[in-house]
């Protein structure tokens, strides 16, 4: 289970955050808390975590509720994006206007000088797969991480290429998705779950097809988790 972390005050204002160390607001602590409770019900035999503090936070809420404890990676932290971050995508296109383009036609670029998907998702997958190696058959891992580096995770798992890994919506603010790995590889069996009014404003304002041509950005999935 690929968790992204409650909202910050970046989130709410719809700001770039990458790496910067961007704490929880207040309604990323409820936001933290009420995934707790519903994920408890998950049994988690581990619960990792970026070092980022709104990452952290919510891993060791989650871990608590199920009584496990957090193992933080660096490699978990959201994607470096350099001189972007900080900015909003306004400010991003004006300042970097190739790049914004280039980004938005879907290229996978290291924007900012900072990392593509592809690099954010190869070091994400190899600190989760250790632990699932570790864990027994059948027991769940959650990884508290951030959308951009949780999109390159679930492209470099599911083995698609990077041009086709806008298709995955972003993950609303303490949303989840769900692989389960078979005899022939990794399959996503769901994606942006959520909690519903919690979950709130922060549906990655600022990423790519979060705002379809016509549109807002689309609502997460809002089943209970099962």
């Amino acid at each position: 289970m690929l968790l992204r972390h409650g909202r910050t005050a970046h989130n709410a204002e719809g700001r770039i955050q990458g790496q910067l160390d961007v704490e929880l607001d207040d309604v990323g602590r409820r936001q933290a808390a009420a995934v707790a409770e519903a994920l408890a019900e998950a049994t988690p035999y581990a619960v990792l975590s970026s070092d980022l503090s709104r990452a952290l936070v919510t891993a060791q809420a989650v871990a608590q509720r199920a009584g496990v404890e957090v193992t933080v990676d660096p490699r978990l932290r959201e994607i470096s994006l350099g001189s972007w971050e900080g900015l909003t995508s306004e400010e991003a296109r004006t300042q970097f206007p190739e790049q914004h383009a280039a980004w938005l036609a879907g290229e996978d670029i290291a924007r900012g000088g900072g990392e593509t998907y592809q690099e954010a998702g190869a070091r994400a997958v190899a600190a989760v797969l250790p632990a699932l190696d570790a864990a027994p058959a059948g027991a769940t891992v959650i990884a508290v991480s951030h959308g951009g580096t949780i999109r390159g995770a679930l492209g470099v798992l599911l083995g698609l290429p990077p041009a086709d890994w806008w298709r995955f919506s972003p993950l609303g603010n303490t949303c989840w998705s769900v692989l389960i790995e078979g005899d022939r590889g990794w399959r996503l069996e769901r994606h942006n779950t959520g909690l519903g009014p919690l979950v709130g404003a922060a549906l990655g304002a600022h990423d790519v097809g979060s705002h379809p041509v016509g549109g807002q950005a689309s609502s997460p999935d809002v089943e209970p988790v099962k």
